[in-house]
């Protein structure tokens, strides 16, 4: 006798990463109340870490659901949206007063807004590009500086304006119609030459050695590269 009334459920893994991708930004508001910004930008690249596994894992497992998708989203819009603009706020945008939560209210606009009309469009859009800078891309070039800032012991106060420029720029950047290479075109199972491995390891152990500022800079770079890439497109076109 088959069930009329089949149970309905979640898949356990992808959904455990989202949650922990969740968390990360949680963490990161309440470290960076209490001051811990350093503590708060880790949680951040964390979160980065933790959502780009959960979709892996969901597509390798098969595993991929409604559900998933909708609460990976909302775990986004926590992770790389509100986490990265209060944490912003706190350590130096503050002290602008009205201006300070303005810009990072623009940011957090921006994520939400970048979130849903990534949402809306995700069955036809070029899987080539993204249009506006993703979520993770801006939180990661705001939560850099800051980290950088940290390492460095360079003063909030005297990187006031440029924070606020640099925040200001990402979250309008995520809304905008700048192109963003996707990497979703890179095969990850195929072969390949043998120096893109060594190159691949000597650039991971850079990255250990100076975690923050190299961060920081790729993700400076890709953050700005769409200006590059647009204007490419349109002059071609």
């Amino acid at each position: 006798m088959s069930d009329k009334n089949p149970k309905r459920g979640i898949y356990l893994l992808p959904n455990l990463l989202t949650t922990a991708a969740l968390f990360s930004g949680f963490f990161a508001i309440l470290a960076a109340i209490d001051g811990h910004y350093d503590k708060a930008a880790l949680a951040i690249f964390l979160a980065m870490l933790l959502d780009t596994l959960d979709g892996r894992v969901a597509r390798m497992t098969h595993t991929q659901t409604a559900f998933g998708a909708e609460y990976d989203s909302l775990s986004d819009m926590v992770a790389f949206g509100l986490a990265p603009g209060l944490v912003m706020y706190l350590w130096t945008l503050n002290g602008l007063g009205r201006l300070g939560w303005l810009v990072a209210f623009v940011y957090v606009a921006g994520a939400a807004l970048r979130l849903a009309r990534f949402n809306t469009k995700v069955e036809t859009a070029d899987k080539s590009y993204f249009e506006g800078l993703p979520s993770p891309a801006a939180a990661g070039v705001v939560v850099g500086c800051l980290w950088v800032a940290v390492d460095y012991d360079l003063s909030p106060d005297m990187l006031r304006i440029p924070v606020a420029i640099l925040t200001a720029f990402a979250g309008l950047a995520m809304v905008s119609k700048l192109r963003y290479y996707s990497f979703k075109e890179i095969d990850f199972h195929g072969k390949v030459p043998y120096m893109l491995v060594v190159g691949v390891t000597l650039a991971v152990a850079v990255v250990i050695t100076e975690p923050p500022l190299v961060l920081f800079s790729l993700f400076f770079l890709y953050t700005f590269s769409g200006l590059i890439t647009t204007f490419r497109s349109r002059k071609k076109a």
